[in-house]
């Protein structure tokens, strides 16, 4: 199959890409590059011909002649979304919806769209799935869950989406994100040995790995169209919904002589517990193979192996905010997030 994949060149786009080589599909990249100063380690074992365009910018001639799009070019995480709202939504929603009717267009079969559990927000029930109510809290999550809303009825004999609400991911990536809860904890515990919760560690959320993610993507591609035809599939295993608290002690096992202390700040009320019954039951060939403790245990091995600093732990390239503030702030970026290229000519 030839695969376009959206965000190649991010955190877990680049881990992505390799998988999908290894199991024969042909993949070319996407991305405009807004983290490319940020190359943390060596980790990849093969990278796709990648086009440098801004989503918004591709046209069906782009898309002539692929079998599928993966899509996950989008701001990615709530921060972001609350510095500027306005351009989440017309980068993460309208912009996709561009994407999709561009890929419709140039006949492209499948459209395989990364979605969020954050779509649940604060969790109605014990266990929350694909039924559930959803409940966004965010500008970044609302987008998430209008898109799902939007492309699903375009679904037809022609056009096949799919939707997959990935849980908090976490794991090692040469394009690291330290602003995600396991990783940073992982920083934390590596370049200051010691974590200090603001909050009690109460609230519940769902990791899976990057590298899990990258098997689900590659699972819907080789699954029969009628089973993945505009269906929803949340993206984990039922066993790791933890408490933040637990995330947090197991980083600490992983980092002998890390100390740990908890807060009582609960500022952040979102908490689910999700339930990954589906796409472990109905996604053929798709398991989680790692859980936190194993990300933890990995995580340290590649901050031994690398050597990583207190700096590059805080380094810009590796939080979206920072990296995208710098970008506006040096006007690399204009107001809209394009790429100001003839100022820098």
């Amino acid at each position: 199959m030839k695969v376009l994949l959206t965000g190649n060149a991010g955190y877990i786009g680049i881990m992505t890409a390799p998988v999908l080589m290894q199991r024969g599909h042909e993949v070319v990249g996407l991305d405009t590059n807004f983290y490319a100063s940020g190359w943390l380690y060596h980790g990849v074992t093969a990278s796709p011909r990648q086009i440098v365009k801004d989503l918004r910018h591709v046209t069906p001639e782009d898309l002539e002649g692929f079998d599928a799009v993966v899509h996950m070019a989008e701001l990615s995480n709530d921060p972001l979304g609350q510095l500027n709202p306005d351009i989440t939504y017309r980068i993460n929603h309208r912009g996709t919806l561009a994407l999709v009717e561009a890929a419709r267009q140039a006949g492209v079969e499948r459209f395989v769209y990364m979605s969020s559990c954050s779509v649940y927000g604060i969790g109605t029930s014990d266990m929350v799935d694909e039924s559930s109510e959803l409940n966004p809290q965010t500008a970044y999550a609302e987008c998430k869950m209008m898109v799902e809303r939007d492309v699903a009825p375009l679904a037809d004999d022609s056009f096949s989406p799919t939707f997959l609400r990935n849980a908090t991911a976490f794991g090692a990536s040469p394009r690291m994100r330290f602003d995600v809860v396991l990783n940073n904890l992982a920083g934390l515990a590596w370049t200051t040995q010691r974590i200090a919760m603001t909050s009690d560690g109460t609230p519940w959320r769902p990791l899976v790995h990057i590298l899990d993610i990258a098997d689900a993507i590659s699972c819907v591609l080789d699954a029969p169209r009628d089973v993945v035809h505009n269906q929803v599939f949340n993206v984990g295993d039922s066993s790791q919904n933890y408490r933040v608290r637990e995330v947090a002690e197991i980083v600490a096992d992983a980092f002998p002589g890390c100390e740990l202390s908890f807060g009582t700040n609960d500022s952040d009320n979102r908490s689910y517990r999700v339930s990954f019954d589906k796409i472990n039951s109905q996604l053929p060939g798709f398991a989680c193979r790692r859980d936190a403790k194993w990300g933890a245990a990995q995580l340290r091995h590649v901050f031994e192996q690398a050597g990583i600093t207190r700096d590059e732990f805080e380094a810009r390239p590796y939080t979206r905010l920072k990296q995208l503030q710098h970008l506006i702030a040096t006007k690399q970026l204009d107001e809209d997030f394009f790429w100001r290229v003839d100022d820098l000519h």
